[in-house]
């Protein structure tokens, strides 16, 4: 009687064949990967690179979380400082001394609640207004001018993209304004604003 192998037996041709298929495939997949995170990644730092620069044209003084802080307040003022903190992601000291400093160069003005007087309302002022429309002015030219530099197909192929990939992050897109906003509660313009001081300025 002959011995039986205690060999595992080798995998046939077709097999072999079928398994380095399956992993030169997840190879190629996690590659592919690789490279859109690659560009999505170099968009982003670009687009960083393009506010820098549209903030230096109009106030180099400033910086780009500086700029940040004013964006919020122009499109949500006026806000009490913990949600503007918690939509900036960051405590309410480092909020504060945000505010101070722009505060100091007559950008942001604060008042007290007429609602509340323990709480303090930030709002733009009439020069923050103008940096704000002038600094996104500048960007979107910036950002325009590189688009037109695409293709059509090009241009389409980049809006489907950018919309699924906002699509797909989920409560990771949500703006986090929006969040607070949902969460904690907005008192609806005290101080008789009419409207975000981005359109604000431009409407002037």
């Amino acid at each position: 009687m002959a011995e039986r192998s205690t060999e595992p037996p080798e995998p046939s041709r077709g097999a072999r064949g079928r398994t380095g298929g399956d992993g030169l495939a997840q190879e190629a997949e996690f590659a592919r990967a690789e490279e859109v995170t690659t560009a999505v990644m170099a968009a982003s730092r670009l687009l960083m690179a393009v506010s820098a620069r549209a903030l230096a044209s109009i106030d180099d003084s400033l910086t780009l979380p500086q700029l940040r802080t004013l964006m919020v307040l122009a499109g949500y003022g006026p806000v009490k400082m913990a949600l503007l903190a918690a939509t900036l992601g960051v405590n309410p000291s480092n909020a504060m001394r945000m505010v101070d400093r722009l505060e100091s160069v007559e950008l942001v003005d604060r008042r007290t609640n007429p609602a509340n007087r323990r709480e303090v309302l930030l709002s733009l002022t009439d020069r923050g207004c103008d940096l704000v429309r002038r600094v996104a002015s500048r960007r979107g030219a910036e950002v325009g001018a590189l688009v037109s530099r695409l293709a059509e197909e090009e241009r389409a192929a980049l809006v489907s993209a950018l919309r699924s990939l906002t699509a797909v992050a989920g409560d990771l897109a949500v703006d986090p304004f929006e969040e607070v906003r949902r969460v904690g509660g907005l008192v609806d313009d005290p101080l008789g604003l009419s409207g975000p001081g981005v359109r604000r300025a431009q409407a002037r």
